[in-house]
């Protein structure tokens, strides 16, 4: 199975240390298995299994599969056939996925009888890590499946963060921050399983506690389209909300500098003069003349300034 090289141990790594364990020998006469071959640099044997007697793994992190790129993994299995066996265990009378259901799923739609797989015995934690290994070499998972699965480490089998920061090589901090999306209000999460919000907007509105408030937020953002950087500044105002009495009173007071700077330009000038503000730093300046000849006057006064 090809590995990226530098992802943590890797599956090869994962999938060798159980080499020298002793395989379930498949007794029952409903199960039919045909050695196909047993060509690899650890010599794993690589066996033929109907379809039938494969069922995927409930525990696996990935929950959701995109029926286009399953359709399109189908047509190449319907031309080429499954190029990569998937990795399974035996359970009683049937084969459990560890890694590939995706093909699994593809080679239903292709109507493949048989496909090849790598059967390996496995505890319960090395079955979600090489699941969730996989799943992350290919960025198959999304945020919400992927912070779940550390999730499950942690709790269930009692791993730290730093280790398994380590398993799949990503920083103690993307973990931290991966698993802190499980904070958001389920709503939210959803969107950000269906992609209608990025990890960037979502960590952006975990500083608003309120979940009703953070819902309604995180729609805001999806229907104006608002960047992460303007999310950052909405959350800011929402939890930092300006009284409109000290609206009124900074409004009060910028207009009266406002005026003192109209007089004082209509002084040099020796006409009406108006300052329009945009925003804090931008406006335009308005200067009113009443005839041909104020006007030259105006224009000479400027060029005898410059």
């Amino acid at each position: 199975m090809a590995v990226r090289k530098g992802l943590g141990r890797g599956l090869d790594a994962m999938i060798s240390e159980t080499a020298s364990k002793p395989k379930n020998t498949v007794k029952k006469e409903s199960v039919s298995v045909k050695k196909k071959e047993t060509e690899s640099d650890d010599k794993k044997s690589v066996f033929t299994v109907k379809m039938t007697q494969i069922e995927p793994n409930r525990q696996q992190p990935r929950k959701q599969f995109d029926e286009d790129s399953l359709l399109e993994l189908a047509e190449s299995i319907k031309q080429f056939g499954v190029l990569q066996p998937l990795l399974v265990q035996k359970k009683d009378d049937y084969y459990e996925i560890i890694a590939g259901e995706r093909r699994w799923r593809a080679s239903k739609l292709a109507g493949i009888k048989e496909v090849p797989v790598i059967v390996k015995d496995f505890t319960d934690q090395e079955a979600v890590e090489i699941s969730l290994i996989e799943n992350i070499q290919r960025e198959n998972l999304n945020p919400i499946e992927e912070a779940m699965a550390y999730k499950r480490l942690m709790e269930e089998f009692h791993l730290k963060q730093d280790t398994i920061a380590e398993r799949v090589s990503k920083s103690r901090t993307a973990v931290t921050n991966s698993m802190r999306l499980l904070k958001l209000d389920e709503r939210v999460q959803q969107m950000l399983i269906d992609e209608m919000l990025s990890t960037g907007h979502a960590r952006a509105l975990l500083a608003i506690e309120d979940k009703n408030a953070q819902h309604a937020a995180a729609v805001k953002v999806f229907d104006e389209k608002l960047s992460v950087r303007e999310t950052e500044k909405l959350v800011k105002e929402l939890l930092n909300p300006v009284s409109k009495k000290e609206e009124k009173t900074e409004d009060s007071a910028q207009d009266l500098i406002y005026q003192k700077l109209e007089e004082k330009i209509k002084g040099i000038i020796g006409s009406k003069v108006a300052i329009h503000r945009k925003n804090k730093d931008k406006g335009r300046i308005e200067i009113e003349y009443y005839s041909q000849e104020e006007l030259e006057r105006i224009v000479e006064l400027l060029e005898s300034i410059r």
